[in-house]
């Protein structure tokens, strides 16, 4: 089995806007969340959201295909640039038949099909849809966007597992280039799901926070008082490459990938396994795919939505697969920031996990403000505010709705 290593990195978040001013809303403690500017949200259980600011599409896209994407489709194009630039890839000599792309997207185009419908079905009632309706919405078109962009010819498609999508495109792509199949690897996920159909089914199920008076702290993870996730939007890119081709070519080595896995709960449309079966699972598969023990691990960025079973039951996880040494990890939810971006958190909670071992602090789980009885307290959940230390490995856990688990573990080189 080859190695595979990240070697750029690019992020579009709630927090911040590119790779520099993520970080430093990570280590700020930043809250991401404010009232929804995407749409009328004024008669929604929930008005608030984590939206990605100041974006301008125009200022990164040709006019003209701005129009023929969805937003979720510019954010990934955004963040893949990013990246791509991060990691020094010579475009002009690289064998793009060895570059592939293997992009995330839990839901994709939700804003392109909800205004057709609006427009053509509910409103005049004539079905004059956009050309574009379909190639905007389906979840693929991201990652096809990106090799028509740049002409990478490799592997090519998209991962959609709810809440777990871009972890597990991250660990298919490990996966390909460890198995010799390709060099390069763009992968990551985008979503962009801030919209009437999205708050208003997701409040219907109860699953949002509704803390209109103080959005700002909404997203409490582990916190006694909270009441639900708060959505976000946004994308995360990571350039994998075979380790051999990157020192080749000397390119800058962020970490290395050096073990996934993925299981299922096959146990409840939304709710987690009371017993944590497959979080446990899929820690321990993951530690043994990277040939390492649980005490080897220094951070656990959490899937911690802020959901009053799931935090619980993923505590209990972690506590189970790592006995005593539970109580020697740092532990931390970067949801409590960014909210919940869907498809594309596994994305950026792996570029946090990165961002952490290579400036050597741990992000905070920010917002906690009442312990919860239920949980251990001996635990260090790392409350409101970053933490020094020297990280060397770390898992980055994501859950999916359906019952998908995935864990993927980072080490520094």
């Amino acid at each position: 089995m080859k190695r595979v290593v990240v070697t750029g990195l690019g992020a579009l978040t709630p927090i911040g806007n590119g790779v520099q001013s993520y970080l430093e809303g990570l280590q700020k403690g930043i809250s991401g969340a404010n009232l929804i500017t995407l749409f009328d949200a004024s008669q929604f259980k929930t008005k608030f959201a984590c939206e990605v600011k100041n974006f301008v599409a125009e200022n990164h896209l040709d006019r003209r295909e701005v129009r023929r994407m969805d937003r979720f489709t510019q954010f990934a194009l955004v963040a893949a640039e990013e990246g791509i630039k991060d990691s020094g890839l010579d475009l002009e000599t690289i064998n793009k038949q060895r570059v592939g792309v293997i992009w995330a997207s839990g839901i994709g185009g939700l804003a392109t099909l909800e205004k057709e419908i609006e427009e053509h079905v509910l409103g005049s009632g004539i079905p004059k849809h956009n050309p574009f309706l379909i190639p905007k919405m389906i979840s693929d078109i991201a990652a096809g966007q990106i090799s028509m962009q740049y002409g990478f010819m490799g592997i090519n498609y998209c991962t959609v597992s709810a809440c777990a999508s871009s972890s597990h495109a991250l660990m298919n792509a490990f996966d390909y280039i460890r198995m010799g199949r390709a060099d390069v690897i763009v992968t990551g996920g985008s979503e962009a799901t801030i919209t009437k159909t999205a708050v208003g089914g997701f409040n219907s199920m109860k699953a949002l926070s509704e803390r209109n008076d103080d959005y700002a702290t909404a997203s409490r993870p582990f916190d006694k008082d909270r009441d639900g996730f708060v959505l976000g939007e946004g994308a995360g890119a990571l350039i994998l490459e075979e380790y051999e081709h990157a020192v080749n070519r000397g390119a800058h080595i962020y970490a290395e990938v050096v073990g996934a896995a993925a299981t299922a709960d096959a146990y409840h449309m939304t709710a987690p396994h009371p017993e944590g079966l497959g979080v446990i699972n899929v820690m321990r598969l993951a530690l043994e795919d990277a040939h390492m023990n649980a005490d080897e691990i220094d951070y656990v960025n959490v899937h911690g939505t802020s959901t009053p079973l799931g935090d619980v039951a993923e505590l209990k996880a972690i506590q189970t697969v790592f006995g005593a040494h539970a109580y020697a990890l740092n532990i931390s939810s970067t949801k409590s920031m960014t909210g919940h971006l869907l498809g594309a958190a596994g994305a950026i909670e792996a570029i946090a996990s990165i961002l952490a071992m290579q400036h050597d602090f741990v992000p905070p789980s920010i917002n906690h403000f009442t312990d919860d009885p239920d949980i251990d307290p001996k635990l260090n959940l790392t409350f409101n505010f970053a933490q020094p230390r020297k990280l060397h490995a770390v898992i980055s856990n994501t859950f999916g709705f359906g019952g998908h688990n995935a864990s993927v573990i980072l080490k520094k080189l």
